[in-house]
């Protein structure tokens, strides 16, 4: 008999679930996450599953973890402060693929160096000006660095990372070391970003071995890969860019096992975002482009998800154009106010209380705002820093914070930084005023909904005549924007060009008639056509409507509110290599591994040593992540011309794949 234990790090909860011989559920649980100290959320909700599953610590034979904690920092625009090193590009390479968005602001550097597409030194690395650029930056917390053609030859990567090592002693992100493909580009995109989320999984993975372990578990820590496979949490660590879309990703692997389901569509909703994806023959499609998360398109291996920056803890926000008065969700997450409420009863109702009171209604009515409880001072400006300083770490209202426009702007630049939260209305508060749930304070709901509803639109009207009209009114925001977000993503994936853009698709007039079933001269007829399986712990309170509305039927398996923690642990290891081959000349085949190229004469030579080396990595690496009774897949891609009329090499691609469970010990 054996039991796991799958662990799940959300923006709002961290869930925890044990399973029996890897075929029953035996315990769950449900803990608040705490981002101030990300143990107490984890260590709760394991004590919590292993009090219900009455098994010793000690028989828990794995501990595998997935979160949205990355995915959630980079569409949230969060992360640490890094810096960014281009060895061999030009400036105007920066604007490409978004690079300058993702620094945001942050220092960068480039030099000369780099190599040319057969893996040739094109120029000498520019040694000195990188050292001096190094000991003038002050205040990042990793360097991420892009050579040109490093995929073909790594050597000044390498040698500016040692660099940077021995003078900084920070953590440094390669390029080469995280796509194996071409694209300079956007490959620095991926470093830049994995820079920056390195400090957050590294906090992440401490605090949970030290919970598993304090709490006399004795068995390794896996994390979830983007793709759904495992990994160690040292490899993790290394790759942190790897996990986004962990979450979203442990849940098709659990939404699988939960229901049986071979071609359906998944959709969970969080607290953050709802991730979306696709099915088919049992598995779900690896994204050929890159994983895409928020306003970024990565060169990392995920699943093809689709995540929306929408979820039950979406601020829930007025839009005021022209004469109407819309509401909006998302994306930014925020502290439900029933959730504030819950931790701070006395204050939060005070303030409520006394807004109500009022007879206009302010923009800053039922929004709070408090510090993170960081462990260091964060470096600021002395405009933000003023502001900074207004705020504690109880719950402040943010009329007593922001005196002027420019106190908001600091605002929003600490909520970036991840050093303060805001606490405003949701649609988890709505729901707790519509009997929907009640899991935090329903009053404290009643109250910032009721002052919601009494803000006025373009024409001067009521947003609503009443407190349940308005929460009903932001329910059905949160089913049009899910409903909108699936038809997206049904768009996209479908095979047939439809003539315009998914999202412009997806609200195009012919589209919402359809959904409607309009019928008169002309009949339309509009819906999706799988199963969708509706995840997340909110999702049977949402997707019942989203079902009705997009004509279609809803799965909402038991257990769906723990599908991540249940993925996290029913998965395989999954480790794969590549490399390439290069044909500079007739009769020349260079073999691309992690140092310089080496020379044959052979192309079945050159694919032999290849395709030995490459399996030789990916079973050691699966072996070193915990794996057991590993079995490997080679695919070639072997691209050839046609040259008076004979048959050229120009390019092999070859993917080793190694594979198998992880090792878990019976008791």
């Amino acid at each position: 008999m054996s039991f796991i234990l799958g662990v799940d790090t959300g923006g709002t909860y961290t869930d925890a679930v044990i399973l029996e011989d890897e075929e029953r559920v035996i315990a769950f649980s449900k803990a608040l996450t705490t981002h101030s100290d990300l143990s107490l959320g984890i260590g709760s909700a394991i004590q919590k599953a292993v009090k219900q599953s009455n098994t010793a610590p000690e028989k828990i034979s794995l501990v595998s973890l997935s979160t949205t904690l990355a995915t959630n920092a980079l569409v949230e625009g969060q992360g640490d402060r890094v810096a960014l090193v281009m060895i061999g590009f030009q400036d105007s390479d920066l604007e490409k693929h978004s690079i300058f968005d993702a620094l945001k602001g942050d220092p960068f550097l480039v030099i000369e160096g780099g190599h040319n597409y057969a893996g040739f030194e094109k120029r000498p690395l520019e040694i000195n000006e990188l050292s001096r650029w190094i000991s003038e930056i002050k205040g990042v917390s990793a360097y991420a660095i892009c050579s040109q053609f490093a995929v073909r030859n790594p050597e000044h990567e390498l040698e500016a990372a040692e660099i940077i090592r021995k003078l900084t002693q920070k953590p440094v992100s390669l390029s080469h070391q995280l796509s194996a493909k071409l694209n300079g580009p956007k490959r620095a995109l991926t470093a830049v970003l994995n820079a920056r989320l390195i400090a957050l999984i590294d906090l992440l993975i401490i605090k949970a071995e030290h919970v598993i372990k304090s709490l006399g578990i004795l068995a390794p820590l896996m994390v979830v890969r983007g793709d759904g496979a495992l990994i160690s949490a040292a490899q993790a660590r290394e790759k942190p860019i790897e996990t986004i879309l962990s979450g979203p990703a442990a849940s098709i692997v659990g939404a699988r096992w939960l229901t049986g389901e071979t071609e359906a569509i998944i959709s969970d909703i969080g607290g953050t975002t709802t991730d979306i994806a696709v099915l088919m023959g049992g598995k779900p499609a690896i994204d050929p482009r890159g994983a895409s998360v928020g306003p970024y398109r990565t060169m990392v291996e995920a699943v093809a998800m689709y995540t929306f920056g929408l979820g039950g803890d979406s601020e829930v926000k007025l839009q005021l154009e022209g004469l109407g008065g819309d509401i909006s969700l998302g994306p930014k997450r925020v502290i439900p106010i029933s959730l504030a409420a819950a931790i701070e009863p006395d204050s939060i109702h005070q303030t409520l209380d006394r807004q109500l009171k009022n007879e206009t209604p302010n923009d800053f009515d039922a929004r709070f705002i408090r510090r993170t409880r960081a462990s260091t001072e964060p470096v600021l400006s002395e405009r933000d820093d003023k502001v900074y300083k207004r705020i504690g770490e109880q719950f402040y209202p943010m009329s007593e914070v922001v005196k002027s426009r420019l106190d908001l702007q600091s605002v929003v630049k600490l909520v970036s930084m991840g050093v303060v939260q805001i606490s405003a209305l949701t649609p988890s508060d709505a729901s707790h005023v519509l009997g929907k749930s009640n899991a935090w304070d329903k009053n404290a709901a009643i109250k910032a909904v009721d002052l919601f509803a009494r803000r006025r639109g373009g024409s001067g009207e009521l947003l609503a005549d009443s407190t349940s009209q308005m929460a009903e009114r932001i329910v059905c925001q949160l089913t049009e924007q899910t409903s909108s977000s699936i038809l997206e993503m049904a768009f996209s994936e479908e095979k047939v060009y439809f003539g315009d853009k998914p999202h412009v698709l997806a609200k195009h007039p012919l589209t919402q008639f359809g959904l409607a079933g309009y019928n008169d001269l002309i009949k339309v007829n509009v819906g999706i056509s799988k199963k969708i399986i509706g995840l997340g712990a909110s999702a049977p309170t949402y997707y019942p409507a989203v079902g009705d509305k997009l004509n279609c039927e809803v799965i909402l398996p038991q257990h769906a509110g723990v599908a991540n923690a249940i993925g996290a642990v029913v998965g395989k290891i999954v480790m794969r290599e590549t490399g390439v081959i290069s044909s500079p000349s007739e009769g020349k085949f260079l073999v691309h591994l992690d140092g310089k190229p080496v020379n044959f004469t052979s192309e079945a030579e050159a694919l032999k040593v290849l395709e030995e080396k490459l399996t030789e990595k990916s079973i050691q690496k699966a072996k070193e992540a915990g794996a057991e009774n590993v079995t490997v897949n080679i695919d070639r891609e072997i691209k050839t011309a046609n040259i008076e009329n004979r048959t050229v090499f120009v390019e092999a691609n070859v993917l080793v794949e190694a594979s198998g469970r992880p090792r878990i010990s019976i008791s």
